[in-house]
């Protein structure tokens, strides 16, 4: 199973490597990938954290097989940001409603080298996510950092 991990790890490392020169593919700080299919109503109030959304979603591993869909299931999923994987937290914050995105999660922002049913320890995992819907939690952004303002001298 180690041995699995560590291949899985490997793999996901030369994919990103890849996948990150490729048109219209975003690498964030922490390594998530993301792709924009439609960027969705773009006016929409940034999403919290603690907000409920509602996606409709299609999660694959990279040989394309396919270990979860809300599609298949014939309902959207709802959840708090803040109670899914890493990549998704980070990811749906920057998404707005009517959105949909390819995501690219390498390991360490998903289940990292443990195993749950249908997917390996170490893997990438793709998703195709659309936002459907958010639900504020009521919580306020918050606010920006800002420096002192010091006059200045003549």
């Amino acid at each position: 199973m180690e041995a699995a991990t560590t291949h899985n790890q490997a793999a996901a490392k030369e994919f990103l490597a890849h996948n990150a020169k490729e048109k219209g593919v975003t690498t964030t700080a922490s390594g998530l990938q993301y792709k924009i299919i439609a960027a969705g109503n773009t006016k929409a109030a940034t999403i919290l954290p603690a907000d409920e959304v509602t996606v409709q979603y299609r999660g694959k591993l990279l040989d394309g097989s396919e270990f979860d869909s809300s599609y298949a299931r014939g309902t959207p999923a709802s959840f708090t940001v803040n109670g899914v994987i890493p990549g998704w937290q980070e990811a749906l914050v920057l998404m707005k409603p009517g959105a949909k995105w390819q995501l690219f999660v390498p390991p360490e922002l998903a289940y990292g080298a443990t195993p749950k049913p249908g997917i390996p320890g170490g893997s990438l995992l793709i998703f195709d996510v659309e936002l459907v819907s958010v639900k504020s939690s009521g919580a306020q952004a918050p606010a920006p950092e800002h420096s002192e303002a010091k006059p200045k001298s003549k």
